[in-house]
């Protein structure tokens, strides 16, 4: 592997999850809410709860003032979506700002077999921007995972929210974009010869990040996410995925606790930093 080809997985991994240990600890054991960031993913909610209580803790509209949200909820149109349901398409993701407010969504596209595939899972906040590629039918689109809320406000609505520095609103708003494709290029980019048991630990880092809490035994997954969606997000089979998983649950990176995973996040971040700079990251994942 080239020099280039290892700081790019170095500097990737540190952008695509940001800071992985802000995981907030449950202090109650049975818990039932994933928080990340303040950010929580809707199971149960108070009926008290508000659209502005929801945004508030999202990280990535932290940058935010008080007043500035309580402008964009107002802005927003808002729609819920049932489980499976389309969100949005390509060409309709850049023609506004969107938020997914609470629930789970994913990307999805098309692959050369014409069959619809998951390339990215979504905790609640800004949803990215897939561009519509003119000489591409990836035909990338939105979908509910689960139950979803979503808010919507056109570029020109948004800019009113932050009148003192559009362009700069503009740029932090788009910083999660930024991120997807980070993390999209680490799971599936042949140029970084990553094999497809790094792929797998990086896509249940990304998810750690996004969906897990921290307690004793490492990052708990409460959200049951099952071997064909974490197929779909590195590109392989769901019974290659499953030896996989198998392998890293016999090398205590992973314990089952039955259909939900903790994960040693740490322990597995710095296996694969250490992977890399040693050079053994050599399988050709189009091989997998």
């Amino acid at each position: 592997m080239t020099e280039s080809a290892l700081n790019l997985i170095s500097f990737g991994l540190k952008h695509a999850f940001g800071p992985l240990f802000w995981l907030i600890r449950c202090k109650r054991r049975r818990c039932t809410r994933p928080i990340r960031c303040g950010a929580i993913l809707n199971e149960r909610k108070s009926s008290r709860e508000t659209d502005l209580d929801r945004l508030s803790r999202l990280e990535a509209l932290s940058w935010l003032s008080r007043s500035e949200l309580n402008l964009l909820v107002s802005a927003l149109s808002l729609s819920n979506y049932r489980q499976h349901a389309l969100i949005l398409r390509d060409v309709a993701l850049a023609q506004g700002a969107h938020i997914l407010i609470s629930g789970i969504a994913r990307i999805t596209c098309r692959t050369a077999r014409n069959e619809r595939v998951t390339v990215a899972l979504l905790a609640p906040g800004p949803i990215p921007d897939f561009p519509a590629l003119p000489l591409s039918q990836s035909g990338f689109q939105c979908e509910a995972y689960n139950d979803c809320r979503v808010g919507t406000v056109s570029w020109a609505d948004f800019e009113d929210v932050t009148p003192n520095a559009p362009e700069s609103a503009f740029k932090e708003f788009h910083r999660n974009d930024l991120k997807q494709w980070y993390r999209l290029l680490l799971r599936s980019s042949s140029f970084l010869n990553l094999g497809l048991h790094e792929r797998i630990a990086i896509a249940l880092l990304e998810l750690c990040s996004d969906f897990g809490i921290e307690e004793s035994r490492g990052t708990l997954l409460r959200v049951s996410f099952s071997h064909k969606d974490i197929a779909d997000l590195v590109g392989a089979t769901r019974p290659r995925v499953s030896e996989h998983l198998a392998r890293l649950e016999r090398e205590k990176f992973v314990i089952r606790q039955g259909r939900q995973m903790v994960v040693q996040v740490a322990k597995l971040f710095d296996s694969i930093n250490a992977q890399a700079g040693a050079h053994v990251l050599r399988i050709d994942p189009r091989r997998e």
